[in-house]
């Protein structure tokens, strides 16, 4: 009886029919799990996607077959009725599924006759000289269009991959080794969607860095913050150079044409940008954004933000927004978690002391460099932030690191020389609204950074009004104020001190009145100008150890929070410099 369950052969279970809203599995997903699960779930489940330099030549390589051009009749047509001969197939960009295998695909090209047919897929690059002839992911892609075209009536033995780069097709049999390879794909790719866990990255594997996806997965950073004995590989991303579009002129209008947008004052054209060349739109003040520029912006995924005049950062325009609705729910969760919120604020308000200790202790203008007794007190303060046992108790700590930080703020700026009556004097900080030059710097500076955190924290999938820190209020996109703590010091209080020192803003450039101070329109586009070139500054992270710009930075951040929020690291890395 044992030596015949020994040999018991195992029962093949059909996949039960699709019913309701259950999504299909598309092939090119199939592809991605047998290439690597994390990529696959990145993509599938929580909607990620970016491209890179092959991305864009697979495109290209299939611009002809992602036409549609002939037909895939049924198969009772496609045979020939008595005498008649079969009818030949040459069929392209054909969309296929099947309800009770689950699956999807858009097959480029399918080749036969009468019954029996040929799925031809085309991949960009040169043939590969691997056993089989092709690697498993394409083979496997290439055997769901077979099993779909089967579950359609057709007799599919076989396809064939055609590389692009040298022009060669590679026969791939569907024996039952690729069969089996296949339908084990597949239920792995199902099991892990519903489980709703992301698998692990790979562990320095070579798929990395060429992969699309690699600066949001962060797959070296992701092992390195969990203990792993690795240096991590510097970010292989596309440099990206698009920037910004300020527009603050008084009823300037902005429309689109063709593949640009054009800014238009008083009916008179005054500058134009290519869509490819913008990375946002941010509009200042009373000016008019037509519907048609609305539409592509929010179809091209580029936000627009909305300040009033004077700087205040009011909102921003998104799309559909991003698809991870699984980061959002742990994000919630966490919300609800006090000790969480406690433990997060602690190391928020760690880091922004310990950056403002470095702006002082860098930037000190006075002879013999920042008093030994300041950066003492600032360590305190340091030491009893990590110590906080409320939210309430941290507030008051932080604000008492930044009354000591900011009554030192002067002189980390240039004396004024000869002039008596300098232009940028500053003793405290006040706001709402600023009383002198200085302050008013300081406060638009934390405006265009609370919007920089915004569009970056909604192109990650966060909820940018969800906070840890600062409690969530009416309007206030509280994650934004909590992510930006250690980032004031090093952006935008970096940047009003380089605006002052450089003379690239000058006493001039303010309005006075009712005894508040404000930028005058023309200082506001040299500091902005500052604040972009800060942006775009590189630096070499401390933990890391390979450098990138400030811009990338807080997306990199953004993306490590979420993998904490994830349960992927057991705390959020904070970036504090030497």
């Amino acid at each position: 009886m044992g030596k015949d369950l020994d040999h018991q052969q195992e029962l093949a279970l059909p996949f039960p029919e699709l019913r309701g809203d259950v999504p299909l599995l598309p092939a090119r997903m199939i592809n991605e799990y047998c290439y690597c699960p994390r990529l696959a779930y990145l993509e599938w489940v929580q909607g990620e996607w970016d491209d890179s330099a092959d991305t864009v030549e697979g495109r290209w390589v299939h611009r002809r077959v992602d036409r549609p051009g002939g037909k895939l009749p049924p198969v009772e047509q496609a045979k020939g009725k008595d005498d008649e001969p079969d009818e030949k197939i040459h069929a392209r960009s054909i969309e296929l599924s099947s309800n009770r295998l689950g699956l999807i695909a858009r097959m480029d090209l399918i080749e036969g006759t009468g019954s029996e047919v040929t799925p031809v897929d085309y991949k960009r690059g040169k043939r590969p000289h691997v056993a089989r002839g092709a690697y498993d992911p394409e083979r496997v892609q290439l055997c769901v269009q077979g099993l779909i075209l089967a579950e359609h009536g057709y007799t599919c033995t076989e396809g064939v991959l055609y590389y692009a780069g040298s022009r060669e097709r590679v026969r791939v049999p569907f024996d039952d080794e690729l069969l089996a390879l296949t339908k084990q794909t597949i239920d792995g790719l199902r099991f892990t969607a519903a489980g709703g866990r992301i698998p692990p990255p790979l562990e320095d594997s070579p798929k990395c860095p060429r992969c699309s996806l690699v600066g949001i997965c962060l797959p070296d950073e992701t092992a390195f913050f969990r203990g792993a004995d690795i240096a991590p590989r510097p970010l292989a991303v596309g440099l990206d150079t698009r920037l910004p579009l300020y527009v603050q002129a008084w009823h300037a209008k902005v429309s689109k044409s063709a593949e640009r947008l054009e800014v238009f004052i008083d009916d008179k054209k005054v500058q134009e940008a290519r869509l490819i060349d913008l990375s946002q739109l941010a509009i200042f003040g009373n000016v008019y954004v037509t519907t048609p520029a609305m539409q592509e912006l929010m179809r091209r995924n580029i936000p627009i933000s909305w300040h009033s005049h004077g700087g205040w950062f009011m909102g921003h325009t998104v799309g559909t927004g991003h698809k991870n609705i699984e980061l959002r729910r742990a994000q919630f969760r966490a919300a609800d978690d006090q000790a969480f919120c406690l433990r997060l604020a602690k190391t928020l308000i760690e880091a922004k002391i310990k950056n403002a200790r470095t702006l002082l202790r860098r930037n000190w203008k006075g002879e013999g460099g920042a008093p030994p007794a300041l950066l003492e007190d600032l360590n305190s303060d340091i030491r009893r932030a990590q110590k906080a046992t409320d939210l309430a108790g941290l507030l008051g700590i932080e604000g008492s690191a930044a009354a000591r930080y900011f009554r030192e703020l002067p002189n980390v700026i240039k004396p004024p020389g000869d002039d008596p009556t300098p232009a940028f004097d500053f003793s405290k900080r006040n706001r709402r609204p600023p009383t002198d030059p200085v302050n008013a710097l300081l406060s638009y500076a934390y405006s265009l950074l609370v919007r920089t955190w915004t569009n970056t924290l909604s192109a990650v999938g966060l909820d940018p009004y969800l906070g840890y820190y600062h409690q969530p209020r009416y309007g206030r996109p509280a994650l934004s104020l909590d992510m930006m703590e250690p980032f004031r010091p090093l952006l935008a209080d970096s940047a009003v001190i380089q605006a002052i020192n450089n003379g690239e803003v000058r006493p001039t450039d303010f309005i006075r009145a009712a005894g508040s101070v404000s930028l005058h329109p023309d200082g506001r586009k040299r500091f902005i100008a500052t604040f972009e070139r800060r942006l775009t500054m590189e630096v070499t992270h401390p933990l890391l150890g390979y450098r990138l710009s400030y811009r990338r930075l807080l997306e990199v951040q953004a993306r490590l929070f979420a993998r904490h929020l994830h349960g992927e690291l057991d705390h959020y890395p904070q970036f504090t410099p030497r």
